[in-house]
């Protein structure tokens, strides 16, 4: 298993305040989604939430998204060396994603087709 990309998560209180400035920042445009209550902007690298704290709660507790080439493998080699399934393979709005508490006490989101 490789990791190809990390994202880094940031809650924001006003989302559409800090959208033009992380664009400015990375060059990149923003993609705009909604999640489990929770309002979402993919900013290159940075990903950027905002919502109650009772909705952000399952995305604050995570340090950041793994973007793996093979969801599946990467869940059963993490698992094998001691991870903990927070939140099983399931499918999202971009794609499939799982949660794990690493062996250390980490919380990672990993992402893949």
């Amino acid at each position: 298993m490789a990791i190809e990309s990390v994202v880094v998560r940031q809650r924001v209180d006003d989302l559409d305040a800090a959208v033009p400035f992380y664009e400015k920042l990375t060059g990149s445009t923003a993609a705009r989604f909604a999640f489990a209550g929770v309002t979402l902007a993919s900013i290159g690298p940075i990903l950027l939430f905002s919502g109650t704290d009772e909705a952000v709660q399952r995305v604050a507790g995570v340090a950041a998204t793994l973007t793996v080439a093979d969801l599946e493998a990467a869940v059963d080699e993490v698992t094998a060396e001691g991870a903990e399934i927070v939140m099983p393979i399931q499918p999202t709005p971009n794609g499939h994603r799982a949660v794990l508490r690493h062996p250390y006490g980490g919380v990672f989101e990993y992402v893949g087709p």
